[in-house]
């Protein structure tokens, strides 16, 4: 069959972005290594904002740097060369620095930021692909970038340049966010909304605890173990011995499988299934909701020291987002 030209299209610029990120690594083998490594160590020092700015293309891949930046515990915030020039300067403070981006390094618009940053030795980082253009000379650092063709046929639109410049904020975030030891728990503080922050809620924030949750002591009798199912409504109970410790689960399957007239004449240790599926309390909600879809289960008990604590239901996981 004839491929379609859009298709054509797509896979041959995916070709060229591949080999874009692909001639990366090679990079690092040179003096770029360095250059990142003081970039990463610099702006981890500051006690300050990092300044993201750039113009045209390279200013909306700045403007995503900073974004990500700042919510990976790097404070970050993008400002506009243009306005900077007409008093946003003073938004750049002795004590921040300054990630400039620029394909070209001549970027007329940076030249007032340029300028601001050697008046007041604030670290000026280059992310472009000419270390000896004003903008690479200027710079405390330089990132400099392998120069590629780019994906669109007429050479012109920036779009491999700006996939490397994507690239490289990334890359400094991480490897910033790995060497403050940003961990899921401070990610969460800067991401409450959306899917993305329901993810990170852990089952001590949403299980039932106290009253509410289904428990019993090996010896209990069954009838009085299935009153306490009916009671509390989450299908099951946990069976726990002299020590509070779970020993086993009793759930509506293991009652339906039991099911006969001489079950009510039994303890909750003749039916109960032994080593149910357990999390933690400060496991994610994601990592609780894949326990339940791997193990074809709607409630997960929560334990401290092999002590039941909570109970996490999939209800409760539907209720704040997690998909």
């Amino acid at each position: 069959m004839t491929q379609k030209p859009a298709i054509t299209s797509a896979l041959r610029t995916l070709e060229i972005l591949k080999n874009g990120l692909e001639a990366m690594p090679k990079e690092f083998e040179g003096p770029l290594a360095d250059a990142f490594s003081e970039a990463v160590e610099r702006i981890g020092t500051i006690s300050g904002r990092l300044i993201v700015t750039g113009v045209g293309k390279s200013g909306h891949i700045a403007s995503k740097i900073a974004a990500t930046m700042a919510s990976t515990g790097t404070p970050a915030f993008f400002v506009h060369p243009a306005e900077a020039n007409h008093g946003d300067l003073g938004m750049i403070a002795r004590d921040d620095a300054i990630l400039a981006l620029s394909w070209s390094g001549e970027t007329a618009e940076l030249k007032g930021i340029v300028a601001f940053a050697n008046r007041f030795s604030i670290p000026l980082i280059a992310i472009t692909r000419d270390d000896k253009s004003t903008l690479g000379r200027e710079a405390s650092i330089c990132l400099k970038l392998p120069r590629l063709e780019e994906a669109c046929p007429n050479k012109l639109a920036p779009t491999t340049s700006t996939l490397l410049q994507l690239a490289m904020g990334d890359m400094l975030a991480i490897a910033l966010l790995e060497s403050k030891g940003f961990s899921a728990s401070d990610f969460k503080i800067y991401h409450p909304g959306g899917s993305l922050g329901a993810n990170l809620v852990t089952a001590e924030e949403i299980m039932h605890t106290g009253n509410k949750l289904p428990i019993a002591q090996l010896g209990t009798e069954m009838t009085d173990a299935v009153k306490i199912i009916s009671e509390k409504g989450f299908g099951c109970i946990a069976i726990v011995d002299e020590a509070q410790k779970l020993v086993g689960i009793i759930t509506d399957g293991d009652l339906r499988r039991k099911m006969n007239k001489t079950i009510y004449d039994l303890k909750v240790e003749d039916v109960m299934s032994k080593g149910p599926a357990t999390i933690t309390p400060k496991t994610m909600a994601s990592s609780a909701m894949a326990v339940l879809n791997e193990r074809s289960i709607t409630s997960l008990l929560v334990c401290e020291d092999e002590k039941p604590v909570g109970l996490v239901h999939l209800h409760d996981l539907l209720k704040i987002g997690i998909v």
